[in-house]
C-alpha cells in the first residue's frame, strides 16, 4: 500500500518528473495531487492532507490492501 502525494503549484520538482513517474513505478499506489499547492504542502495544506490520511490508512486494512 502506497500513497504518493504531490503538488502542482511549483516547479522545484516538476510533477511529471516526480509524482507521476513514481506512481507508475510503485505497484498498487494511489496518486494524490494537491492542486496549486507549493513545495511545502505539508504545512500549507496540512488540514487537507490530514483529512486524506484516514482513507489511505483504511485502504491498507481492507482485504487485498497492500
Amino acid at each position: 500500500m502506497s500513497t504518493i502525494t504531490t503538488k502542482d503549484g511549483t516547479q522545484v520538482v516538476p510533477i511529471g518528473a516526480a509524482g507521476l513517474a513514481a506512481s507508475k513505478l510503485v505497484k498498487n499506489s494511489t496518486l494524490k495531487v494537491y492542486t496549486g499547492a507549493p513545495h511545502g504542502l505539508t504545512e500549507t495544506h496540512k488540514n487537507q492532507l490530514n483529512a486524506d490520511l484516514p482513507a489511505f490508512l483504511k485502504r491498507g486494512r481492507e482485504p487485498g490492501g497492500t
